[in-house]
């Protein structure tokens, strides 16, 4: 009795240690919202230029409607993306964290913890961003368990603008643009009309010119003075007369330009955008003084640095580490770039290849902490985080230390942002691990090719390195990977409710002489499962045999009960038009109902491998 209670003791002053333990892992996250962006704003440029890599963390309103829509181990790098895609143009991003970091002495790491609440706000009055998105309610009731605000976030989230939707923005409020933003045409040798059209502006600004030298000299009633000017044409801008010269190309704009500057040292032009953005107009403004001019043109630097600050909002901070060209961490580049490319870049491209080139135009080197854990090769034998650290844990002896400077407020230790910290540490252990050294690491991005290049830019969750052997033999564990083709995956619907996976391949066994070779069947959601057969050839032959006149047997009855299957094309081809219904097997029938859904599209599907595991997702949140 007495060993018992002193256990439980221990047990007690265990537990005690270990959430004390948990109380000091919490790292101090610097919580920014619109009222204190600015100041955040110039801090975290300064501290991105010091640190060489950046860590990003984000928190969405959800990431998928069905079991299905989730990114899964059977999914080609083309499926993958299409789910990804649906995903971030149908959720909101409601915290984007962001951490630059250093690692020195490769053990420590030197962070800048930020976590910038967002939310869409059409703070212009141009109809952008504010648009509808989902919520998946299990996302929702995490975030308010962790003491989200969801008011605080509604009232003072920072807004933002892609930098597609920028520039429809400024098209619209038809700011000026000073020349040297002013996108200069291909040098073309000069055409009769091209001279007809300068000796044409020549006149207009002298005469202009010279009705000001006349007006100046005259003393006039006010109502005299505003019809002549309105007649001549006279305008205003800051004070200072201008004239403003209508165009109908970019080309006439640069020939306006040209004008200017070899007519006077005291003119400045101003380039207006339409609000159609097709026809634009050049604003000739009139200054007194080599000082005046001067003058003004940090005042239209100021109203654009100003308007962009306004207009751009979260994005500057996209912007700021894109100019840096510096290496970004993520622990789920495909869901979480995806969900960065559409809010504060453009909309999704089609096509993953293509999402690729356009992502690495902003962001350069991307590292995904799944891809890299999965080099380490704990995820051989864990398919889940809590493992994949215990197997780090006892193989490798790698402290890290880790250096949070930020001071934040009393309450923000305990808040949101955490995850990126964490990612910074996973990090620096996987680069131990990998044995990529401090001095790779401390040249930044200049050299990080040098102990990085075989990991960036890996956007397929489930990939491994491509030089990794494949064993035909290997029989397929729940928790052990085995690589298939696509083309010998069939998926099977119409086969009842409430058959565990069990039960259903005990019924595919006695169905038809196919099954008495290896195979192997999943579950994919309640409608639908993916049959598996390990050797090549028997998939089509299973498709062959539903479509025969001369099915026998039990598999005759399964399908006269309503049992369907389809090949890897066919749900290739749902993904790609969009059918994202709750149940997978009702987006297949309706694939296999247009018009250009038919064989072809599974004959036509290119052979793909992939991994059969129930699950190898890292999850953060067990870290």
């Amino acid at each position: 009795m007495v060993a018992a209670l002193l256990q439980l003791q221990r047990r007690l002053f265990c537990s005690k240690v270990s959430q004390t333990h948990r109380q000091q892992r919490q790292w101090s996250v610097k919580q920014v919202t619109k009222s204190n962006f600015k100041d955040s704003l110039e801090e975290f440029s300064t501290h991105l230029s010091s640190s060489d890599f950046i860590a990003v963390s984000l928190q969405n309103t959800g990431s998928f409607n069905a079991p299905w829509h989730r990114v899964s181990p059977f999914d080609t790098p083309d499926t993958a993306y299409l789910k990804a895609r649906y995903a971030a143009d149908r959720f909101q991003l409601l915290q984007f964290a962001v951490c630059p970091f250093k690692i020195t002495d490769g053990s420590k790491v030197t962070a800048h913890p930020y976590n910038f609440h967002l939310f869409p706000r059409d703070e212009l009055n141009l109809g952008m961003p504010s648009y509808s998105f989902s919520c998946q309610p299990s996302f929702l009731t995490a975030m308010a368990r962790q003491g989200f605000d969801f008011n605080a976030c509604i009232n003072d989230g920072i807004s933002y603008l892609s930098r597609a939707q920028e520039s429809v923005a400024k098209v619209r409020m038809g700011n000026p643009i000073p020349i040297c933003n002013f996108m200069q045409s291909s040098t073309t040798p000069p055409t009769v009309a091209d001279s007809i059209f300068k000796e044409r502006i020549k006149s207009r600004l002298k005469h202009w010119k010279h009705g000001l030298d006349n007006s100046s000299m005259k003393t006039e009633e006010a109502l005299v003075s505003s019809l002549r000017k309105l007649i001549s044409g006279f305008e205003q801008y800051s004070s200072r007369p201008c004239i403003t010269i209508d165009v109908c190309s970019d080309r006439q704009v640069q020939l306006v330009i040209e004008v200017v500057g070899e007519f006077s040292d005291d003119l400045v032009p101003l380039i207006l955008p339409s609000k159609g953005g097709e026809v634009q107009s050049v604003r000739v403004v009139l200054t007194s003084s080599k000082e005046d001019k001067d003058l003004l043109e940090r005042e239209i630097q100021n109203l654009e640095y100003n308007h962009n600050q306004k207009v751009r909002g979260f994005r500057e901070v996209i912007d700021l580490i894109s100019a840096s060209q510096k290496p970004v961490v993520s622990h789920n580049t495909l869901n979480d770039f995806s969900f960065i490319h559409s809010k504060f870049i453009a909309p999704l491209p089609p096509s993953l290849n293509e999402f690729v080139s356009s992502l690495s135009m902003v962001f350069p080197s991307i590292f995904d902490i799944n891809h890299l854990m999965k080099e380490t090769g704990a995820l051989e034998k864990c398919t889940n985080l809590f493992a994949a650290k215990s197997y780090l844990k006892n193989r490798f002896f790698v402290p890290i230390d880790i250096d949070v400077q930020h001071q934040a407020l009393s309450n923000e230790g305990k808040i949101h942002g955490q995850n990126v910290v964490r990612i910074c540490q996973l990090f620096a252990k996987l680069c131990s691990v990998l044995r990529i050294t401090s001095t790779a690491m401390e040249l930044g991005n200049k050299h990080v090719a040098s102990g990085l290049e075989g990991y960036a830019n890996i956007f397929n969750s489930f990939s491994r390195r491509p030089q990794e052997p494949v064993d035909g033999d290997i029989r397929v564990w729940t928790k052990s990977p085995r690589k298939a083709s696509c083309e010998d995956l069939v998926f099977l619907w119409g086969f009842g409710d409430r058959l565990s996976t069990r039960m259903l391949k005990g019924l595919l066994q006695g169905a038809h002489d196919i099954f008495s070779e290896e195979f192997d069947v999943r579950l994919v959601d309640n409608s639908c499962a993916i049959v598996v057969f390990w050797q090549s050839g028997l998939a089509q032959s299973f498709l062959d045999a539903m479509n025969s006149d001369k099915i026998s047997g039990s598999l005759r009855d399964m399908v006269s009960e309503g049992l369907r299957a389809v090949g890897y094309g066919t749900y290739k081809r749902a993904c790609e038009l969009g059918l994202w219904e709750v149940d997978l097997a009702d987006s297949l029938e309706k694939a296999m109902d247009d018009v250009d859904c038919s064989d072809k599209s599974d004959s036509d599907t290119k052979p793909s491998e992939i991994y059969w595991c129930n699950d190898l997702m890292i999850n953060l949140d067990d870290l």
